[in-house]
This record gives C-alpha cells, structure tokens and sequence, in this order.
C-alpha cells in the first residue's frame, strides 16, 4: 500500500492501526456500504486522473456486495485495470475443517431476507447435491436452522464459528441435534454453515416414487404431449420407473 496515492477503506479507524503498525502514512477516505456507489464514481474519476487507489475492507473474501465488489465491477466496466489481494476466507476455512465432501460446493452466503426469495433458495437446496456453505450472524442462527431443518429434513452440518480467532470452534452434528442444541445454549460469535448436499440416490428414489403415484397412461402422456413418439415415451417411461421397455409395453397392451 506505500505505493498508492490514496486508500480508501471500509473502516479508516482499523486501517489506520493496520498502517501505523508498519509505518505507512497514506491519504485516507471513508469507502463503506452506505456510501458505495457514490463514493465509487469518485474514486473512478481519481483513477481516470491517473491516481492509483487501494481500497481495503473488513468483511474478509468474498464479502457479499461490499464496496470492493462495487468498485471492481464498475472498474471493469470502463476498462480500468484491478487487481485483488485477498483476506482471510471463512468459507474455505470452515469447508476445510468441516469434514464435509470439498470436491464439489457451493457458497450461499446470506439467506435472503426477503420471504419470497428466502423460500425460493431453500426450495433450490433441497435437491443441491453439493456441499452447501452459508453464512449467518447469532441473533439469526436458531431461526435459520429451523428454517433449513424445515425445508430440508435431517442432513449433517457442521457449524463453524470464529474462524481464525482465539475462540473459534467446529461442531459437526446434524440439523436436528444443532436445534436441540442452539434452543439450549446462546449462538456466539459469526456463524458459518457448512451442510451436507442431498443424497443422489435419495433424490432418484423421490423421482422414482412421483411417477409411480401416475396411471400409466397419464405418465406416458407427459411425453407424448412433448412431442415425443410412442415407442420414444415408453423408453422414459420405463426408465423413470426402473423397469424394462419391454414391461411398459406389456401393460399398456
């Protein structure tokens, strides 16, 4: 950061320790979330000028629509050159230590505070067969787990918090018992989620079980009506069932 004209940071009190500490002095600017896009058409116009800014914030990476997403992605748009440092990342952190597969994930973040959208992403999780990270603050965290156990039944999760901190802990359990838990002691500290995907043959074996709540002929229908031929309906058929063409075609003689 000695090499910059300016820093702009989330919080200038923090970052001036963090400067004091190895004798950097620099131009400081407030750059926050309330102040996010105006103050990024400053800074861009600064750029334009030719100045060079670091930015620096608190949230670790990736931090959810913080101002260094904002001013990157503007960044981008006009052509001017960035480039990223990151900090601390307590998803990798938290699927590292949590036991849970790491081959293949996905990173939710925040649940949606809106309710409508809310629903929607649990309804998605329910059929996600990757590894699931979320993030959430205590005064949230009996709710959410209520609200996962209720979308999604029992899966395992393990329930980071404090990453990287002298308190930081990892309770592997499942959602039932992380309930039963978090009802009994007070959540403490910033959460991250790390929760089993859905199980793939569970997943086909719900699949399996709605078509057969169908007639047959109301099941070789859904895809005659796409457009399908017969003998091209009847092979789906037979394969969503897990049976043979040849006992499709036995009883629909």
């Amino acid at each position: 950061m000695e090499s910059v004209d300016l820093i702009a940071a989330e919080d200038t009190r923090n970052t001036l320790r963090l400067l004091n500490h190895f004798g950097i002095k620099k131009a400081l600017t407030s750059y926050h979330e309330y102040n996010k896009y105006t103050k990024a058409e400053e800074l861009i116009a600064k750029l334009r000028q030719g100045a060079s800014i670091a930015v620096v914030t608190d949230a670790g990476t990736p931090a959810i629509s913080d101002p260094g997403e904002v001013i990157a992605a503007m960044c981008l748009e006009q052509g001017i050159k960035v480039t990223s440092l990151p900090g601390a990342c307590a998803l990798i952190t938290a699927l590292t230590m949590s036991g849970m597969p790491a081959r293949r994930f996905c990173f939710e973040g925040f649940l949606p505070t809106d309710k409508k959208e809310r629903r929607y992403i649990l309804t998605q999780l329910q059929r996600e067969e990757r590894t699931t990270i979320l993030y959430e603050a205590p005064h949230h965290l009996r709710g959410t787990l209520q609200e996962l156990y209720d979308a999604l039944g029992d899966r395992r999760i393990t329930l980071c918090r404090e990453l990287t901190k002298k308190f930081e802990e990892a309770l592997p359990m499942t959602l039932a018992s992380a309930n039963v838990y978090y009802n009994e002691n007070v959540p403490r500290g910033e959460y991250v989620l790390v929760l089993e995907g859905a199980s793939r043959a569970q997943l086909e074996e719900e699949k399996r079980k709605s078509f057969e709540k169908m007639t047959l002929e109301e099941h070789m229908a859904l895809y005659t009506d796409q457009g399908l031929s017969r003998k091209e309906a009847m092979k789906k058929v037979a394969a969503d069932r897990g049976v043979s063409k040849r006992d499709i075609y036995k009883e629909l003689l």
